[in-house]
């Protein structure tokens, strides 16, 4: 099973694989297969497609049966706020599933074990092979147990609103300043590029964010300055 400890992965993720092959392609970056060409399974976006899927289905119909007068704009922004990407991310630092990515040693010195793009990713994957080894029921035990849990805290801190709308409206309300977003960085080749985006109340930073787009690391910088901002009144 080449270096992953795929006996400690399952302990971590819960779930003994039929198919053990399926829960070690979860893990391959493409960046891997670069620097190992013999190594015979593909990458692990297939399985992220397939868990994608399985996430916004789950969840989905938990919404659906949990919240039955909520019109269908407020279970989008319930259901985004718990499979984006800041949420996956967690999801899978939770479990510990950064030390068992398989990648290629530049991803690996540029903290790719803990980049919150490729964490995302590797979550989703790991609900397509749970699905593909499973079924439907298993993939429903393990969103549950590892996304929905979030949903109480999301709706009480109102965190399914957008963040950049939460941010200026309490940026301008409590300092009279509109946040600015400027971008800091950007790593990673054409195809699969990481953003990192500061949020700015006149020239001072307050966060930083990252993502796969532009868009999606000003909402992470916005998210990320709302909580701290929040934290120090």
């Amino acid at each position: 099973m080449d270096n992953i400890d795929i006996t400690a992965a399952q302990k971590a993720i819960g779930v003994t694989f039929k198919n053990q092959d399926l829960l070690l392609n979860a893990f391959v970056h493409r960046s891997y297969l670069n620097e190992n060409r013999s190594f015979t399974l593909p990458s692990n976006e297939r399985l992220e497609f397939l868990g994608d899927a399985c996430l916004e289905l789950v969840v989905s119909e938990h919404l659906y049966k949990t919240y039955p007068t909520k019109p269908e704009g407020v279970l989008t922004n319930y259901r985004s706020a718990l499979v984006n990407t800041i949420s996956l991310a967690q999801s899978a630092r939770d479990i510990g599933l950064g030390k068992f990515l398989l990648l290629s040693r530049g991803e690996e010195d540029g903290g790719g074990r803990d980049s919150e793009y490729l964490l995302a990713n590797t979550f989703e994957s790991v609900v397509g092979a749970l699905y593909l080894d499973q079924g439907y029921k298993a993939a429903d035990t393990f969103i549950t147990t590892f996304v929905l849990h979030k949903l109480e805290a999301i709706i009480e801190h109102e965190l399914f609103k957008d963040p950049k709308s939460k941010l200026q409206e309490y940026s301008q309300a409590e300092y009279n300043v509109t946040p600015a977003y400027e971008v800091l960085g950007e790593d990673g080749p054409d195809h699969s590029k990481e953003f990192t985006v500061g949020v700015f109340l006149g020239k001072k930073k307050i966060a930083q964010g990252t993502g796969p787009s532009k868009q999606k690391a000003e909402l992470d910088a916005a998210k990320a300055a709302f909580l701290l901002l929040k934290k120090n009144e």
